[in-house]
């Protein structure tokens, strides 16, 4: 513990995010006094140290007393590479905030709403009317229900434990089980606000607890400092809020690379054979059948896996193909590095094979020589332990929510085979002279289309997860993206690519705002994994159609540098855009950088790149 707190002061004294191993460290932390100790040396962190971390203004409303849970979120935030603005809402202020919409005034971009029992129960209430009981509550229910937002920024609800106090003090076995239903109804039916407004997510904490070492709640502080959970439990609900932050912001991970001896199986591989190999059957080779089976239950969901072993590649390839018990054969991984050489490097090699940055990557291996390694050279890489008891693999890998998303679309879905193509691509590359001629066999369509109910939720996430080509950063959430596409003075749309190869799927977005004589692009994003074909070029020529059949005479962009998003710098200028006079700059004199850049459209329109063919397709179909 002083270790790490140790690191976070010397963080902040340096003005600066912790590095990312002690982060990782703070993720995992399953001590709430440490999370609390270190959520209070975090205050003091100043925007200005954070140039790596993106600054998010987060409120806490809470119907009692919140005690430590401000520290503990901010821990929590901070250890995902989030730098929060936070700010707590007076005491018992969830009604009226809610019912006011009072809180959306100070912008936050989520807000964590802290509930316990006395929001929805009467203060007293009496043993012999359940049914009164039960009025009252589905009453208190149905009017936070009609005081949620319908946009702006993202609520964290959560279920609510049932006390004790209402469960024990009925001595009917019947009006307790009444009761009992009655509360699980309660919690079910937050859960479902999730699905009826987009502007609304809930944690299952009720759920959570039940398999927590912590108490829902200390009887004596709940009495003395009106505070409804112990410090464990508010830490289980930060560790929620701060997954739900997370894949909100788009900083969820993409690829899981995997060793094998020790980890996907137990033994070693060039000592015991593939036959010899521990998987299936009895501890220890069920823990390893279940690990490859939540692993494979990630691919499922868009993972990219890839494999990461220092073995020879002859009995890899026998016991992927052989082993009967094996659940991950040989075509789940979009790459695979068998080799001796050092992982580091072979995962930096599959890193610019397939387009992603390291931050990308979670690795898992049970060598601590391994993974320090790894850590050393990418400390940006997610790294997890396999070490130690196999029992507890699968919690190890799950708990932190390296991947998690808001929703799934089609594109995560389908997300590793589109990968698996992207090798192909460069596959077929190899066979050309020239990048023109490469380009044109590649047979490129490009198809646009205003964004429809069915593709709004893969516009936001694209918004949320693109950093690269992100040209102004501004991250439109799927209310506010269905909002904007519904104004007929705006254009929200979304960009498919296919080639001979197959459909990348729906790969980028654009909102712009269409004035009579200026068209102004909010933002414009596309996926790493199509950069380099000209496609981003081929959405400006149609975009600066569209505004030039509308009537209009100049079409408006921006940049706005971030970290990561210098492979953008240019685009504008190349698209044949001039820098506005009063854009700002970043001092390199060759018109990229910072600004606003036009495009005069009474001289002319963007040319499409002449190995892409672009079609348009009505958002209501």
């Amino acid at each position: 513990m002083d270790a790490l707190l140790q690191e976070l002061r010397t963080a902040v004294a340096e003005r600066r995010m912790p590095p990312p191993r002690t982060r990782l460290a703070l993720l995992e932390t399953a001590d709430p006094a440490l999370a609390r100790r270190a959520g209070r040396l975090l205050a003091t962190l100043p925007p200005p140290s954070a140039e790596d971390a993106p600054v998010v203004p987060v409120t806490v409303l809470a119907t009692a007393t919140i005690g430590p849970y401000e520290q503990i979120l901010r821990a929590q935030l901070v250890a995902a590479g989030v730098l929060p603005e936070l700010t707590v809402g007076e005491h018992g202020s969830l009604d009226r905030e809610l019912a006011t919409g009072s809180f959306a005034r100070s912008s936050p971009r989520f807000v964590s709403a802290l509930m316990d029992e006395s929001f929805f129960l009467p203060r007293d209430w009496s043993a012999a009317g359940v049914s009164a009981l039960e009025e009252h509550v589905r009453a208190r229910l149905a009017a936070l229900t009609r005081n949620l937002p319908t946009g702006g920024p993202t609520l964290i609800l959560h279920t609510v434990p049932m006390p004790a106090e209402l469960r024990d003090g009925l001595v009917s076995r019947q009006a307790r089980t009444q009761v009992t239903k009655l509360w699980y109804e309660l919690n079910a039916a937050l859960l479902a606000l999730a699905e009826q407004h987009a502007a609304v997510e809930v944690v299952d904490l009720a759920g959570l607890l039940a398999e927590e070492p912590y108490a829902a709640r200390d009887d004596r502080t709940h009495r003395y400092g009106d505070l409804p959970y112990t410090d464990g439990a508010l830490l289980v609900l930060a560790r929620e809020v701060r997954r739900v932050v997370q894949a909100g912001l788009g900083l969820s991970r993409k690829v899981l690379a995997l060793d094998l001896d020790g980890t996907l199986w137990g033994g070693v591989l060039g000592e015991a054979g593939a036959g010899g190999v521990q998987l299936g059957g009895l501890y220890p080779g069920n823990c390893y059948s279940a690990f490859q089976r939540a692993v494979l239950r990630l691919r499922e969901q868009g993972v990219i896996l890839v494999l990461a072993s220092k073995n020879d590649a002859e009995p890899v390839e026998e016991a992927l193909s052989g082993h009967p018990e094996m659940l991950l054969r040989a075509d789940a991984f979009a790459a695979r590095a068998v080799n001796w050489s050092s992982k580091a490097e072979n995962l930096s090699r599959v890193a610019d094979a397939l387009g992603l940055p390291p931050s990308a990557f979670v690795f898992v291996d049970d060598t601590e020589v391994e993974r320090a390694e790894v850590a050393d050279r990418f400390p940006e890489i997610g790294v997890v332990s396999a070490a130690g008891d196999p029992a507890h693999l699968v919690r190890r890998l799950l708990r932190t929510g390296w991947f998690d998303a808001l929703s799934l679309t089609d594109a995560d879905l389908r997300r590793a085979d589109l990968y698996r193509a992207r090798a192909e691509r460069a596959e077929f590359s190899d066979g050309f002279e020239a990048a023109a001629d490469y380009l044109r066999a590649l047979k490129i369509e490009v198809e646009i289309a205003p964004v429809t109910p069915y593709t709004v939720a893969r516009a936001a996430q694209l918004a949320a997860r693109t950093n690269q080509f992100n040209l102004t950063g501004v991250r439109f959430g799927e209310a506010e993206t269905a909002e904007l596409a519904a104004r007929p003075d705006h254009l929200v749309a979304t960009v498919t690519v296919s080639d001979r190869f197959g459909s990348d799927g729906i790969v980028g977005a654009l909102w712009a705002e269409r004035g009579t004589r200026t068209w102004r692009v909010l933002n414009l994003v596309l996926s790493c994994r199509v950069l380099g074909r000209g496609i981003e070029t081929a959405i400006a020529a149609w975009l600066s159609e569209q505004a030039a059949g509308s009537g209009a005479r100049t079409l408006v962009g921006r940049y706005v540098p971030t970290k990561r998003n210098r492979v953008a710098a240019a685009f504008w200028t190349q698209a044949g855009f001039t820098r506005d006079g009063d854009g700002d700059g970043d001092g390199d004199g060759d018109g990229d950088g910072d600004g606003t850049f036009v495009l005069d459209l009474t001289t002319g329109t963007v040319d499409l790149p002449g190995w892409i063919t672009t079609s348009e397709r009505s958002g209501h179909e």
